[in-house]
């Protein structure tokens, strides 16, 4: 039994919540998680099925991508998903999927504005969307740069990671994160949520504004922070 064994576990079960929850079909979309201890992350393997995809299956890379353990290549999207571990040094899981929703907002390259409470819950901010790539980055080291995007709307807006855990890139689409594979998905999951009923709210009033910023607050942090009172606690 390989010694990633409870990793590749973990992140096998986040990629079949992909499919479970229409995140992506056919082989689109991926997840990987990481064992900071270890220095090593697990993720999915390039162009597999759902169907098909075992816990055996998961690729082990380190944090420079070269390979420490597996048979098949890593997703296309690994410098993508170790070059924001690298840089968000508390997340545990990152999820990639081609939602259609989201991956519309991302086409159109606009941010999805927060315009309800259903959006306050989860995060204070717009969800942002990266600049559009230059020819060079595409051509270049396209997926390294593709994190290097995220990482520049993040500074540029003085966001954090650790509150806003998901993001757009222009002309692709979401990336998520959280503490560990799980909530990365379950991230992706709500941003597809929040990314529809923005369209069905924009659909029909195209006037609508964001809420009031007190709203937002009152939202946000009755779920987070040390003020939280939702839900049952520890």
């Amino acid at each position: 039994m390989s010694i990633y064994q409870s990793l590749k576990e973990q992140v096998y079960e986040a990629n079949m919540e992909i499919p479970r929850q229409k995140l992506a079909i056919y082989t689109f979309g991926n997840v990987s998680g990481i064992d900071r201890k270890a220095g090593v992350v697990g993720i999915k393997p390039s162009g597999v099925p759902y169907d098909n995809l075992k816990p055996s299956d998961i690729v082990i890379v380190d944090l420079d991508n070269q390979l420490v353990e597996g048979n098949m290549r890593p997703s296309s999207d690994t410098k993508t998903h170790t070059l924001l571990y690298k840089h968000f040094e508390h997340i545990g899981g990152v999820c990639h999927t081609h939602s259609t929703y989201a991956v519309a907002w991302a086409q159109a390259m606009r941010p999805i504005p927060n315009m309800g409470t259903t959006h306050a819950d989860h995060l204070v901010a717009a969800v942002p969307v990266t600049d559009v790539m230059t020819d060079e980055m595409i051509t270049g080291d396209y997926e390294l740069e593709t994190g290097n995007q995220i990482l520049n709307i993040f500074k540029e807006l003085n966001l954090s990671p650790e509150e806003v855990e998901m993001v757009l890139v222009a002309c692709h689409g979401p990336f998520t994160w959280g503490k560990d594979p799980a909530k990365a998905v379950y991230n992706a999951t709500v941003l597809e949520e929040l990314a529809k009923m923005a369209h069905l709210t924009l659909t029909i009033n195209p006037n609508t504004t964001t809420i009031k910023q007190t709203l937002i607050d009152k939202h946000y942090f009755r779920k987070h922070g040390k003020n939280a009172y939702y839900g049952q606690g520890c």
